[in-house]
C-alpha cells in the first residue's frame, strides 16, 4: 500500500496540473486550486484532507462543461484519495 504522504502529494501535483490547463473551464479549476490548498493543510490530518477534498471534487465532477479528459483525471485523483485511511 502506498504511504499516504506521497498520495497526497501526487495528488496535489495532478490538481496542479488541472489548475494550468487552459482547455478546463475557469470554475472548474478554481475547484481544484481550493482542493489542493485542502490537502496542503497540514494542520489536519490526511484522512480529513483527504475526505474534504473528495467531498469537494464531487461537487464539480458531474459539470457538464467538464471536459472528458478532465473528468477522467478527477475520477483518477478520486480514486487515489480514496486509498488513504480515515484515522
Amino acid at each position: 500500500m502506498a504511504d499516504p504522504e506521497v498520495t497526497i502529494k501526487n495528488c496535489v501535483m495532478m490538481l496542479q496540473h488541472l489548475m494550468e490547463d487552459s482547455t478546463i473551464p475557469r470554475n472548474i479549476r478554481r475547484v481544484a486550486d481550493d482542493t489542493r490548498k485542502v490537502l496542503m493543510n497540514e494542520s489536519e490530518t490526511l484522512g480529513l484532507r483527504a475526505a474534504t477534498a473528495i467531498s469537494i471534487i464531487d461537487e464539480i465532477s458531474n459539470d457538464p462543461n467538464m471536459p472528458v479528459h478532465a473528468r477522467t483525471r478527477i475520477w483518477e485523483l478520486v480514486s487515489q484519495l480514496e486509498t488513504i485511511p480515515l484515522d
